[in-house]
């Protein structure tokens, strides 16, 4: 063998095992991520976020002696919220039965009083109401005519006709489901336990009613939604027993005030784009493809980017680099920008965002292209650097305009209950169900977001709707809102 041919085999070697070494520091980081997602802990928080930097101190540092910064937390002592002053009250006194003086025999008075609440949980009471309908006719046509005339109330309105469900039990039934995750098996087996035998496919069929009732409601709120200059939306899977397909999807759709689900067999863009009817404002999204397809102007999410690098953080174990601290930083600013400005009005958040958030921002794009040309781009460090090129001109969005937020939290947010509740019912079992669900779902997150309490809220939608006659914007949470607080 020649030495060329003897130093072409070694190079050929050296890129083999350059490959190999590649691939299996690449498989380590998946299996710390592996790790990190079944034992780990999931919040991406950083401690004293918004507080690690001070503008001041960081420019007034030497800059040949690296700023290190210690932050000092005092843990607040607990202390016990009063109880609301609205709940009723039972007064206990707790007196002496020998008011003499123990040193002169005297009389004694009243100096004050020591006061201490105690709460009491009294159970859920069930009864039936009785609802009475005399009939009346006449002596006289009795005896005379052979057809009698009959007179009688009609009958009362109710939600479903000719059942037993009132609003307030329905109410219930609703509420313990789509807001507490209670699945309805385990309803039927609380109401047993008042001696009631209330099946679980009865509950069932009065829940996909009730939906068609505020079928109208939910109608209203979509068309409300539409009118919105800035929409955050997200979408998670969901299992429905009798369709052919193994995932579905569940749709959501958030403002401050709205909170819209909406059910579909796929993932696919049509889904978004038929729900958002051509609307053309602010949509604040992750980075999934689909929402390319609107016409909506998208606004990415810094909290998807930080979550790249968090991983990368994971993956990279106790070997981690500096370039990941010092991407967490640079986004750690951002959010520590816009914790300062959290109450200001959206002109000040526009001004702040361009005096302050922008020169970040530049400075971290300079730094991601100068990164993708180091970082292979299969590593989780390349893919936190690549998802955040790509969404680049939609994460910048956000300081163009005050409405804006840095992230997408509040789809998040709107998104959670229902997550929650799936671990606890698992799945749907038909489309129609899963569709009744997204109604549901959509009026009590609806009611929790205007500071409604959704029990209250459906029980007075449920006695309005069971009316022939019903003005639906008579029911949105913010015309309610008077009558129930």
């Amino acid at each position: 063998m020649t030495n060329a041919e003897l130093i072409q085999e070694i190079e050929a070697l050296k890129a083999e095992l350059a490959q190999k070494d590649t691939k299996i520091a690449y498989l380590i980081e998946q299996f710390r991520l592996a790790q990190q997602k079944r034992f780990g802990k999931s919040s991406e928080g950083d401690p004293g976020q918004g507080e690690l930097f001070n503008e001041v101190e960081e420019l007034t540092a030497p800059v040949e002696e690296p700023v290190v910064q210690t932050i000092e937390y005092q843990r607040k002592k607990a202390t016990r919220k009063p109880l609301p002053k609205d709940l009723p009250r039972e007064r206990v006194v707790h007196d002496i039965e020998d008011k003499t003086c123990d040193c002169c025999g005297g009389e004694l008075h009243q100096m004050g009083e020591d006061i201490s609440e105690k709460l009491e949980f009294i159970p859920a009471q069930v009864k039936v109401i009785e609802h009475v309908r005399p009939k009346y006719s006449c002596r006289h046509c009795e005896q005379t005519d052979t057809v009698v005339s009959i007179k009688q109330a009609p009958v009362a309105n109710s939600p479903i006709p000719k059942g037993y469900a009132t609003p307030s039990l329905l109410s219930q039934i609703m509420t313990s489901k789509y807001q507490y995750g209670l699945p309805l098996y385990r309803q039927e087996a609380m109401f047993k336990q008042y001696g009631i035998t209330l099946s679980r496919k009865t509950m069932a069929d009065w829940m996909m009613r009730c939906a068609t009732l505020f079928k109208p409601l939910y109608d209203r709120l979509h068309e409300l939604i539409l009118l919105e200059s800035v929409i955050h939306a997200d979408e998670t899977t969901v299992n429905v027993v009798k369709e052919d397909k193994s995932t579905c999807y569940m749709w959501l759709y958030a403002t401050d005030k709205l909170v819209i689900y909406d059910y579909h067999r796929s993932r696919s863009a049509c889904c978004v784009v038929d729900f958002l009817q051509g609307y053309d404002g602010y949509l604040q999204v992750d980075g999934y493809q689909a929402y390319e397809q609107t016409e909506a102007i998208l606004v990415g999410c810094w909290a998807h980017a930080r979550r790249k690098f968090k991983e990368t953080e994971i993956a990279q174990g106790k070997t981690k680099s500096g370039k990941v601290s010092w991407a967490l930083n640079q986004i750690q600013k951002l959010y520590g920008i816009e914790k300062a400005i959290k109450d200001k009005t959206p002109q000040e958040k526009y001004v702040a965002r361009q005096q302050k958030s922008l020169p970040v921002l530049n400075e971290f794009k300079i730094w991601l292209d100068k990164s993708a040309l180091q970082v292979p781009p299969k590593t989780a460090m390349g893919k936190a650097i690549g998802y955040c090129l790509n969404q680049w001109s939609k994460l910048i969005v956000y300081v163009q305009d005050g409405q804006l937020s840095i992230d997408n939290n509040r789809a998040e947010r709107a998104i959670k209950p229902f997550v929650i509740g799936r671990k606890n019912w698992l799945f749907s079992h038909t489309p129609n169900g899963a569709q009744a669900s997204a109604m549901l779902y959509s009026l009590i997150e609806t009611a929790k977001a205007n500071g409604l309490t959704p029990y209250d809220y459906v029980t007075y939608c449920l006695e309005q709707l069971s009316s022939a006659e019903t003005d639906i914007d008579n029911l949105l949470p913010w015309a309610v809102k008077a009558k129930l607080t």
